[in-house]
């Protein structure tokens, strides 16, 4: 084992990263199958759907994806203020802080009934959140609620291994294309589950991020 890897934050390890992903992917699914078909965060299906119902004068159904991607921007911007004040936080790591916040904020969303324009507004607020305060699995940069950059630099870590040989870019593809794997994963559950016993099942997201937190006391890996 490297030095660096041993030195690697806990919130860093695949591990890890493989619980957020599940759940990012989860949520996803939730929003869609339950939520009037709105994403949490794969915010360019958003914007398209916004678009092409604005254009269309359906000014009701595009605000449905405008407010997500209102909530989303804001997401980032409060974990960002986050981290700065809180970097240095001896009883509890800022990025533990923010879990706890997101859990939740899912928890609460499992009690709104019908009002689906705030439910998609707190999810996406959430994935947000949790897109800019885990941003590296294994020292490599990667986003645990969404699939486009995994997926390019997945693939041109892979396209380097194959010219070059070297073992750390095979990985490096590998826990891209890991991700991808859990998030879909996720993904095919929570759509499953949504369709199938509604509202209340973004408590599971919830049960898998608790499952990061708990992982995260782990301080370093060594």
């Amino acid at each position: 084992m490297s030095i660096e890897h041993k030195n690697m934050q806990m919130s860093e390890a695949f591990i890890t990263s493989i619980f957020l992903a599940l759940s990012g992917g989860f949520q996803d699914a939730y929003t869609y199958f339950t939520r009037d078909g709105v994403f949490s965060n794969a915010q360019t299906g958003n914007v398209v759907l916004m678009s092409q119902h604005f254009m269309m004068k359906e000014w009701s159904k595009g605000f449905h994806y405008l407010l997500p991607l209102f909530a989303f921007a804001a997401g980032v911007f409060a974990a960002e203020q986050i981290q700065s004040k809180f970097r240095y936080a001896k009883k509890l790591h800022w990025r533990q802080g923010i879990l706890l916040f997101e859990i939740l904020i899912l928890f609460l969303v499992g009690f709104i009934p019908s009002f689906n324009v705030a439910a998609t507004t707190l999810v996406s607020f959430a994935c947000a959140m949790q897109v800019q305060t885990f941003r590296k699995v294994s020292g490599y940069s990667y986003a645990s609620t969404m699939c486009i950059g995994n997926l390019r630099s997945g693939t041109a870590a892979l396209s380097v291994y194959f010219r070059e040989h070297k073992k750390d870019q095979l990985r490096q593809s590998l826990y891209y294309f890991g991700i991808i794997l859990f998030f879909a994963i996720g993904a095919g559950i929570g759509g499953n589950l949504s369709a199938h016993y509604g509202l209340h099942t973004i408590w599971i997201s919830d049960g898998l991020l608790c499952v990061s937190f708990v992982l995260m006391f782990i301080e370093r890996l060594g």
